[in-house]
């Protein structure tokens, strides 16, 4: 009489997709890289700190170089000189990767509407979520990492290739 495998092994193996397991891995373990250039990143301080303790999420290994991460946050003013360094270390970035837009001016330049700020990040790198305020709360930068792990889940970026429009146009005018 043969004897099924799930007899034999009992709860000690799961079968899955490929796919599955990775998002799954990748879901709690968010490497994040924060461009910082205003009183943004002082949030996202707060937000590492041991009050909001952003490591009960998996993102507590905050990377310095964006080849070993996996999630940028901008945080802060952008100026059009910073522009293309902003668009470098995305595309340094490996897929699948995300993105935080945080606070009013990375989202659509705050009150710098001027010839120098740059009026929202998304006119040269993709952005995920959008976090608000002025500067905004960490619990609004928690919300936001929340909202890219149930993204992760749904496998939306290892299938999807991201990278179809090309930006440089738009920091050359």
């Amino acid at each position: 009489m043969a004897v099924g495998a799930e007899a034999v092994f009992g709860d000690s193996v799961i079968t899955t997709k490929l796919d599955d397991a990775i998002s799954w891995a990748r879901e709690s373990s968010m490497w994040p890289y924060v461009f910082g250039t205003a009183c943004c990143a002082i949030e996202f301080m707060s937000a590492a700190s041991s009050k909001f303790d952003i490591s009960r999420f998996g993102a507590e290994v905050v990377r310095f170089s964006p080849r070993q991460a996996d999630l940028m946050v901008v945080a802060g003013t952008i100026s059009y000189k910073q522009a293309p360094v902003l668009k470098r270390i995305y595309d340094q970035m490996t897929e699948p990767k995300w993105v935080i837009s945080m606070g009013a001016c990375a989202c659509s330049g705050g009150f710098y509407d001027n010839y120098t700020t740059l009026q929202g990040i998304d006119s040269i790198i993709p952005v995920d979520v959008y976090v608000a305020g002025c500067p905004p709360r960490p619990e609004a930068l928690l919300d936001a990492l929340l909202q890219i792990q149930a993204k992760q889940a749904r496998n939306e970026s290892i299938v999807k290739d991201r990278v179809n429009t090309d930006f440089k146009g738009r920091l050359d005018g």
